[in-house]
């Protein structure tokens, strides 16, 4: 019997990335899966990935269906989840994983740019846990997990916006955990290191901080391994492998933690 098996989850920025590595991975538990994204064409592309590769559930439905949602928009984050249970008839996981990063000077940064992190990483996420407890409180059941970062833990070098979403998703998940433990339902918060292999790196920051710091791609990666005790960078299997314990009965007895994923980078 796989750890999710019957379970019913919603993923935010299911369609790429890491949010398509979680939707694979609990679809691969047993777990039927509504793939959330704003880019409504990766979404379609990684739920009928997934319904190829997985089939329908118990019930013969679609193991995956896809959803375009902004996260900032309310209606839209409600009409979600609606469709969530009107479909699939329930929910028990959310996770909530949609997120922009956007660098600047504090004394530069753009404020409409600022605004604009905040609102996708923090203002949605809580809409989403928002909509999310609506439908789980009735049944005293549920898990809301968010995908932080390690600079919820510690300020970020010319990257103030995406810290002070992360540290404010982190006090949004603890205060999430106290009003619901007594309907059975939990919070808890994944704070991964670099991705070092993810997208973003590979096809972006690399670059950048190559041009920046004028050396070589490779001594950029170096640079980031090297501030790592284990000496690697996060994978999406080291992030997955902590969702599924989150949204499985094993950690039944956790809420509002804030889980380190970062090789000993981070240990707070």
């Amino acid at each position: 019997m796989r750890i999710l098996d019957n379970k019913i989850a919603v993923v935010t920025g299911g369609g790429q990335g890491l949010g398509e590595a979680i939707c694979r991975r609990l679809a691969g538990e047993g777990a039927s899966v509504v793939v959330a994204d704003i880019n409504d064409e990766a979404a379609i592309a990684t739920a009928a990935a997934i319904n190829e590769e997985y089939g329908t559930n118990q019930a013969g439905q679609p193991r995956a269906i896809a959803i375009k949602v902004d996260v900032t928009d309310e209606e839209q984050v409600a009409a979600m989840i609606d469709r969530a249970v009107r479909e699939l008839g329930r929910l028990d996981i959310l996770v909530s994983n949609a997120g922009v990063l956007v660098a600047e000077a504090v004394d530069e940064f753009p404020a409409a740019k600022w605004r604009f992190v905040v609102d996708v990483n923090l203002f949605g996420y809580f809409l989403c846990a928002k909509h999310a407890a609506r439908v789980m409180k009735p049944r005293m059941s549920g898990t809301i997990i968010q995908i932080n970062s390690k600079s919820g833990k510690k300020g970020s070098y010319k990257n103030s916006a995406y810290a002070a979403s992360k540290f404010g998703g982190i006090g949004l998940t603890q205060s999430i955990a106290l009003e619901l433990a007594e309907y059975g339902v939990r919070a808890n918060a994944v704070c991964p290191g670099n991705l070092l292999d993810s997208p973003l790196w590979v096809h972006s920051l690399y670059s950048q901080y190559a041009k920046k710091w004028g050396i070589t791609e490779a001594e950029v990666r170096q640079r980031y391994i090297d501030q790592v005790p284990m000496k690697r960078g996060c994978t999406y299997d080291d992030v997955c492998n902590v969702v599924v314990f989150l949204a499985s009965d094993q950690s039944s007895y956790m809420t509002g933690q804030a889980i380190n994923v970062t090789g000993g980078q981070e240990m707070r």
